[in-house]
């Protein structure tokens, strides 16, 4: 058998405003429980398992490979939100994408402060 991701746990402040801003900005079905979990399934079969904490918790980062027309879905609903965004995960270019390997790529935040990432094209694929 292939090893395959197959979930992972996303720390937030509230799992269900998390888990319900995940699946509607991504356009993914909604989320569902799971025990103390709020769960967003992912079109390849790994999941994100939000878990609400009031510890301190450490930024992550998730990234998401999209079409094109995804990509523009995505990127509309992020404006339609009026959410920043940046081309670059520092957050220096702010209001901005990016166009590596050929592709587009745009970096926002989640409520809980985590940095999300859409691309169309994978790191090192392209010119």
């Amino acid at each position: 058998m292939a090893v395959e991701l197959n979930h992972t746990i996303v720390h937030a402040r509230d799992a269900a405003a998390a888990a319900h801003f995940m699946s509607e900005i991504l356009g993914l079905p909604p989320p569902r429980r799971f025990g103390p979990f709020m769960v967003v399934d992912a079109a390849n079969g790994v999941s994100l398992d939000f878990l609400s904490t009031d510890e301190p918790m450490i930024i992550e980062h998730y990234a998401f490979l999209v079409s094109e027309m995804e990509f523009d879905d995505i990127f509309g609903r992020i404006k339609a939100r009026g959410l920043d965004y940046w081309a670059d995960p520092r957050h220096a270019q702010k209001g901005e994408i990016n166009h590596h390997d050929g592709g587009r790529g745009v970096y926002f935040n989640d409520p809980s402060g985590h940095y999300l990432e859409i691309i169309t094209r994978p790191y090192g694929s392209g010119s």
